[in-house]
């Protein structure tokens, strides 16, 4: 069975890393329609086509809407773009962030106001605009996964503005499956562990360090985009269809060691 059969979703930060590798899963997984958010810069404007390609080649419609979304009128275009396609959004994986490592005592304010508007303000806008469809269209209801981070229960000295805001993520899920469930609106987290993305490669160039993170893990290895792909379309089928306001912690049991 395929876990994600006709549905249509939508991915914020897709270009590459998570994003990219769910945009891939749900297409092997049945979905018939994807709504790509990706920055607008030309990098990722390559990107997202080589994916566009790749997926469509497979009979999946996509549809790609860039911008900042830490704007909230990006997040009010992505909706819009979608709906005027397939004229419903099922599910929404809320994944746009960014990790500028920084020295708290230093990191200067503005450091600070873009990370939380990236990560905190962007997915605040799109699940709200994203909740509004799922309310009204019909029938009701949709999955709302927001990928926030094993940061969101542990500190990290070089992440003092990130930490807050994969924590609010978190929050704004539990809470959200409170105030949406009426509608049928399912949300939940997702908590990556280290996972080697764009995010972390210079971090994880440091050879010490990189195998300092392997060790501290349970499995022995650091995660890929691929490891957190699956259990997102888990949560976003219908055999979850009774989860909600859960957190999934995908660490290779990164947490759980203590020694």
């Amino acid at each position: 069975m395929s876990l994600a059969t006709n549905k249509i979703v939508c991915i914020t930060g897709s270009s590459r890393g998570i994003g990219r590798a769910c945009a891939i899963q749900f297409a092997k997984q049945g979905a018939t329609g994807l709504i790509l958010h990706y920055y607008g810069d030309t990098e990722t404007e390559a990107e997202i086509r080589s994916l566009q390609s790749q997926l469509e080649n497979d009979t999946v419609k996509v549809v790609t809407v860039p911008g900042d979304i830490g704007d909230p009128a990006t997040s009010a275009k992505i909706v819009e773009a979608g709906v005027a396609v397939f004229g419903r959004i099922d599910v929404l994986v809320s994944n746009a962030g960014i990790c500028p490592f920084a020295e708290f005592l230093t990191m200067p304010h503005a450091v600070w106001e873009h990370t939380r508007q990236v990560n905190l303000d962007g997915s605040f806008y799109v699940v709200q605009a994203v909740a509004n469809q799922m309310k009204d269209q019909v029938p009701q209801g949709g999955s709302i996964i927001g990928i926030s981070s094993i940061s969101a229960l542990v500190g990290g000295e070089l992440q003092c503005h990130y930490t807050p805001t994969k924590a609010g993520i978190l929050s704004l899920m539990q809470s959200c499956a409170v105030a949406l469930g009426k509608w049928g609106i399912r949300a939940n987290a997702i908590l990556p562990g280290t996972i080697e993305t764009d995010i972390n490669k210079e971090d994880l160039s440091d050879s010490t360090k990189r195998e300092y993170m392997i060790n501290r893990t349970a499995m022995k290895r650091l995660g890929t985009p691929d490891d957190i792909a699956g259990p997102v379309v888990f949560l976003a089928s219908d055999l979850a269809c009774y989860v909600t306001g859960a957190s999934l912690l995908v660490d290779g049991g990164l947490f759980v060691n203590l020694q």
